[in-house]
């Protein structure tokens, strides 16, 4: 049984009075972050800085990617209320060890979010990927795609943009003030939509694709999600390249146009180098 989601929405950017460069007036957009504390069957857990644009979404895959739940009928709703910026999650029968699982911490390098639970570099070794090739002409569909997509950051920059591919289809895009913010939203998403990308094999394999740079956090919970194919606009950290090694994944970088960098994973791209001048 799927929880039951409140559908709160908030504006995703919010106009301002600036300057340019000869001191003229302009009015401009920017995004309009905003705090979200979430709470567990009325116990304070977290407070997410966020566009608010699926914020549901975002506390269930937050509670997956943190491995404190291991399905959504494990959760009975979660609500959303915008004028005391906070998220009600409601449990159907609590989470085992709660304080315990959730006292550990470890500083990561992402933006907008900032932590996670010390457990998750501990189930590494568990995950385990599905054999799933991407051909390089359909890598080249992806980033089209996504060079075509409207977005916020094109009206007012200062987000990252996270999309789940399937071969070369979009199934969802998403911004936030931080790139994991993004991709635990579609996390959540998956989960309401029944998706289990350890399930993608041969031609039309799932794709997790984000602006920001592929840290250790971001490549576990591409991996949690059962995505075996990574791709980034910026780079790779050195702890997100041992991660990805140690799962066998496919993380590809500096990815623009028809310019990409593989750093881990190369038997999993189906190399076609006709490609590369069409």
């Amino acid at each position: 049984m799927l929880p039951r989601l409140t559908q709160a929405r908030a504006p995703l950017t919010r106009e301002v009075a600036v300057l340019d460069e000869h001191g003229q007036p302009q009015r401009i957009s920017i995004p309009a972050e905003r705090d979200l504390t979430v709470y567990v069957d009325r116990r304070e857990l977290v407070t997410l800085m966020t566009l608010g644009a699926h914020p549901e979404w975002l506390v269930l895959g937050y509670l997956r990617n943190q491995r404190l739940v291991r399905s959504a009928g494990e959760i009975e709703s979660v609500t959303v209320d915008w004028e005391v910026s906070s998220a009600a999650v409601k449990t159907r029968a609590g989470i085992d060890r709660i304080e315990e699982r959730t006292a550990k911490r470890v500083v990561t390098t992402g933006c907008g979010q900032g932590s996670v639970f010390g457990a998750l570099m501990d189930e590494v070794e568990a995950i385990a990927l599905p054999d799933a090739v991407l051909a390089q002409e359909t890598l080249y569909a992806i980033l089209e795609a996504i060079r075509q997509q409207e977005s916020t950051y094109k009206s007012a920059g200062s987000v990252h943009g996270c999309a789940l591919f399937r071969g070369g289809e979009m199934l969802l895009f998403v911004e936030d003030v931080g790139r994991h913010n993004a991709i635990d939203t579609i996390a959540g998403w998956m989960w309401m939509q029944g998706l289990d990308a350890r399930a993608s094999a041969g031609d039309e394999p799932f794709v997790f694709y984000t602006t920001g740079r592929l840290t250790s956090e971001m490549v576990i919970k591409s991996a949690q999600m059962g995505v075996a194919i990574v791709v980034s606009r910026s780079g790779m950290t050195q702890m997100g390249h041992e991660v990805a090694q140690r799962l066998d994944m496919c993380t590809l970088g500096r990815a623009l146009n028809r310019r990409f960098l593989c750093y881990t994973g190369a038997q999993r791209l189906r190399w076609q180098p006709e490609t590369v001048t069409r």
